[in-house]
């Protein structure tokens, strides 16, 4: 199986920001948006995870922006934040973007997204912001400030509905450089028959590695920010290292 490489540019303000534990207000900024882009198209990625945090939040908008700016590149590009009803899904889709996570609507109204499910397939995939509370997992919405739910009722009905993919976060590990829950990783895996891509906490190669030998489990994925922006790797030095395991 391959096993994809994705870097993330989150955008606030028309700047591309890194977020500690998806809190905002913690946001550091990295510059033009479209510059990181392509550096991470220039270093081999196929495939960018595009975050409009301002729309996440529900404090405006970087639309245009980023449709602009996915209109430029030459990669895949999955696009997410403030995706909570048909017309702003089908803007989404119309920027070119190969795919589109929904969060926040997806727990605030499920049988809308089982509807899109239904309708786009895998042009969609559900975005499962976690936070261990009392000792149980529950999913977080709204820029992961409103609770969501069990995390693995809210995985039950979504996999009964034929979702292809689940975007799963542990919040707490979020733009820390703490290392990746693999556990929690390797449960969600094994509870559906979709795909997960493992996002959070990534520090290190060998994080990127370790979560890639599990690619036979159907974590066939990895979301990558903090630690490319704050140059504790090269996405070529850590795609090289995919490719040898």
């Amino acid at each position: 199986m391959t096993f994809t490489l994705l870097p993330a540019v989150d955008v606030v303000n028309g700047q591309a920001v890194r977020l500690d534990q998806g809190e905002a207000g913690t946001e550091k900024v990295y510059g033009d948006p479209l510059s990181a882009a392509k550096q991470w198209q220039d270093e081999g990625a196929t495939w960018l995870h595009f975050v409009d945090l301002d729309a996440a939040f529900g404090r405006g908008s970087n639309h245009e922006l980023m449709a602009d700016i996915t209109r430029q590149l030459d990669i895949n590009v999955e696009l997410t934040g403030g995706i909570r009803d048909d017309a702003s899904l089908e803007r989404a889709l119309a920027t070119g973007a190969k795919r589109v996570n929904i969060g926040t609507a997806a727990l605030q109204n499920p049988e809308w997204m089982e509807s899109v499910i239904a309708r786009y397939g895998d042009k969609v995939a559900i975005d499962l912001a976690v936070r261990e509370e009392n000792g149980q997992w529950q999913t977080k919405g709204n820029g992961w400030t409103s609770d969501g739910g069990d995390l693995w009722e809210v995985l039950e009905r979504f996999d009964a509905a034929g979702c292809t993919r689940f975007v799963v976060t542990d919040v707490s590990k979020d733009g820390t450089l703490a290392g990746p829950n693999v556990e929690l990783l390797r449960e969600v895996s094994a509870a559906t028959d979709a795909f997960v891509t493992a996002s959070g906490g990534i520090a290190t190669i060998e994080d990127v590695t370790q979560i890639a030998s599990y690619a036979d489990e159907g974590i066939d994925s990895v979301i990558i920010g903090k630690a490319l922006y704050e140059k504790r790797f090269t996405l070529r030095e850590a795609l090289a290292a995919v490719g040898a395991c």
